[in-house]
């Protein structure tokens, strides 16, 4: 079996914690480096359901694609909720792993494992510079309508599913797809030429500006969902991984929805 600090150094080398953004926090959260791993769970978020998955799993080691400390703290108290994530993952011997926005810019990373989910053929970054989000092409052009069903079938269920603007029987040949939110990449989206693109936390200003702008097609899926297909290739990458050196992990993705919206009700109040 290996050492926490080997597979850490493997992940360190798929996601260089220096590719991540000044402002982010990447990197082992808690963990004894000499602690033997033999079972790793990957997720989006460092929350207490998966926490209690891992307990339950039998697992050593979490890795998640979202921080717990963003932000920085001066306490793990387990009377915040942060805390107790911190406390009971301690007290089970389990070590916690954040890689966040160095897998954003990965080659392969978020947005490559959201183009493989949709079953897009990549042709390049979104954004050349930090290799960012992907610019693809389908194999077989579709009206938008049946693209944003392709994503509400292939990507998991959340309560928001799909929302899409634009006209629905345009016909697409080129799009672009970011993991997480992805509105400040209008401009480059708008110059990269595509038909349509696919990301999260569209908000309303950006959204307005941009389809008054051109023509271009949005569809807006949950950020979890856009995210949660990079566990399932991170997993695969860890699992070559583990061949390669015969450490014999096991390997396991969560589908625990951690998506925080729980349910979704149309409105049709009159105006």
């Amino acid at each position: 079996m290996p050492r926490l600090s080997e597979v850490i150094a493997e992940l360190d080398a798929l996601w260089p914690p220096e590719r991540a953004e000044q402002w982010d926090a990447v990197g082992t959260v808690c963990g004894d480096p000499d602690a033997e791993v033999r079972r790793v769970l990957f997720a989006v978020d460092p929350v207490q359901e998966i926490a209690d998955e891992a307990i339950a799993l039998g697992a050593d080691l979490v890795v998640t694609h979202h921080p717990l400390y963003l932000r920085g703290t001066t306490t793990v108290a387990a009377s915040h909720f942060k805390g107790r994530v911190v406390h009971t993952l301690i007290k089970h011997d389990i070590a916690l792993h954040v890689a966040h926005t160095n897998a954003d810019t990965a080659d392969p990373g978020v947005s490559d494992a959201l183009a493989g989910a949709l079953d897009l053929r990549v042709t390049g970054p979104l954004v050349p510079e930090n290799n960012l989000g992907r610019i693809c092409e389908l194999d077989v052009p579709e009206t938008l309508a049946a693209f944003a069903a392709r994503a509400a079938k292939r990507l998991p269920a959340t309560a928001q599913g799909i929302r899409v603007a634009g006209d629905p029987d345009m016909v697409l040949r080129r799009v672009a797809v970011s993991g997480g939110s992805g509105d400040s990449l209008f401009d480059v989206v708008r110059a990269s030429g595509v038909d349509a693109f696919l990301t999260a936390d569209l908000r309303h200003h950006p959204a307005s500006e941009a389809v008054q702008h051109s023509p271009l097609g949005l569809v807006d899926a949950a950020h979890w969902a856009t995210e949660w297909p990079w566990c399932e290739q991170a997993a695969a990458q860890l699992d070559e991984i583990s061949d390669r050196h015969g450490w014999d992990l096991r390997v396991h993705v969560s589908k625990t929805v951690t998506d925080p919206w729980s349910s979704h009700h149309t409105s049709g109040a009159p105006n």
